[in-house]
């Protein structure tokens, strides 16, 4: 008879460096859409579907960095506004 070595749960060290590494690549492939998404719209510069795809994007970006960091909207996109 074999023995099985009980599977043990990763710990919450474990799923963080997964998770972080997970963001990372997900943020490189952001980085590449975006890149596809910048010929599109030089291909067609009059097309306001593509400036409101990145609506989407800023505001749904907004608010993920409003979650991890607790600021409010309101600041993130002052902090917005004073880099323009």
């Amino acid at each position: 008879m074999t023995k099985r070595t009980p599977k043990t749960e990763p710990t919450a060290a474990e799923t963080y460096a997964a998770r972080r590494s997970d963001l990372a690549r997900l943020l490189d492939v952001l980085e590449m859409e975006l890149d596809k998404h910048d010929e599109r719209a030089k291909a067609d510069p009059r097309d306001w579907g593509l400036p409101g795809n990145l609506g989407k994007v800023r505001s749904d970006l907004i608010d993920l960095v409003g979650f991890l960091s607790g600021m409010e909207r309101e600041r993130i996109e002052e902090f917005l506004r004073d880099v323009e």
